[in-house]
């Protein structure tokens, strides 16, 4: 085992009645799965390093976790309309501000088409080409999921997205209000279980999935540094994490999938859920915020909008752990 944890909060009761497990760790296993840290410390605060939770309480009664009903305010297409053009829709997650840079204006003849195709564990290749776009910001939208990617030198991207619904209707705009809308259908959707992360800007997310009782770093615990292989999730042999967007565009907005083949698994048992972040000089003393989409047994999507406060830059190198903001996943063997 790489790490165990050290619990150095506990768990937080909420306003809005929902519970969520706040850790903060920074133990000498947490820093052999992490890495190694070092924090100088202010005299008056207390040591993290080997802190118990009787002397490391933090005060997290300003974490904001609300739920509610899923609306995107996007007025889809109809059933036969595989490709149009689109305005930019409303999104959870605020677009930044690009101040300085020019708006994407493509000219009067500019062609802008889009194509989605279902392809193995209920993905699907979603493809655009704008070639008098070259290297520009695209958002996507998908059920609620929002990232933003770049075109290419030709003006085109090409992507493999999970879907979150069997009817899968995609919008890529452009910052001018441009665009274009792709559907597909997804029959496979319904063996496949599905949590969401996204967030915007370098704040340090991550979904880690421990499969089975796996524990940190051992084979079924899985995360950005090891996200497994859709291959295992079309066999049923394991989980898949998938990371969508463009790092390196301004302010990004990006997103995580965790998806698990529950009809053609053969195990019973439990997967556990978090959402982890490191603080870092990125971060610190700021409050930074999430969403989480999580597809119900009856289709529908369960979203979750989270404020957190990170604590100052004396802390650098802790991990927050959210442990309740996904629910944990029962699965029933085949």
């Amino acid at each position: 085992m790489l790490r165990k944890k050290e619990i150095l909060t506990a768990v937080a009761a909420l306003g809005c009645a929902i519970g969520i497990g706040f850790i903060m760790q920074n133990s000498e296993s947490a820093q052999a799965f992490y890495g190694p840290t070092e924090i100088e410390r202010p005299e008056d605060m207390p040591e993290l390093k080997g802190a118990s939770a009787a002397n490391a309480l933090l005060n997290v009664q300003e974490i904001t976790l609300t739920s509610a009903e899923f609306e995107t305010g996007i007025e889809l297409p109809q059933p036969d309309a595989e490709v149009m053009t689109v305005s930019t829709p409303p999104s959870a997650l605020t677009e930044p501000q690009m101040y300085g840079a020019a708006e994407a204006t493509p000219s009067p003849a500019c062609n802008i088409t889009a194509s989605a195709r279902p392809v193995a564990a209920a993905m699907v290749d979603l493809n655009m080409q704008a070639a008098c776009l070259p290297n520009e910001r695209v958002t996507v939208h998908h059920n609620g999921m929002i990232f933003t990617v770049t075109t290419s030198d030709a003006g085109e991207i090409s992507l493999r997205v999970p879907a979150l619904a069997q009817e899968a209707v995609f919008i890529l705009a452009f910052t001018n209000g441009e665009g274009a809308v792709a559907q597909t259908t997804v029959e496979e959707l319904a063996d496949f279980d599905r949590s969401v992360l996204q967030w915007k800007g370098n704040t340090g997310f991550q979904i880690h999935a421990r499969e089975f009782g796996a524990d940190y770093g051992s084979d079924g615990h899985l995360w950005d540094g090891a996200p497994g292989e859709i291959a295992d999730a079309v066999t049923g042999s394991g989980g898949v994490l998938t990371r969508h967007g463009d790092m390196q565009a301004a302010d990004p907005l990006l997103a995580e999938v965790y998806s698990f083949p529950k009809a053609h698994n053969a195990r019973s048992g439990s997967i556990a859920l978090s959402v982890e972040t490191e603080v870092t000089e990125a971060n610190c003393g700021l409050e930074i915020e999430a969403q989480s989409l999580e597809i119900q047994p009856d289709g529908s999507i369960k979203t979750q909008n989270l404020i957190l406060p990170v604590p100052d830059c004396d802390a650098e190198g802790s991990f927050l752990v959210l442990n309740n903001l996904l629910q944990d996943l029962k699965v029933a063997g085949r």
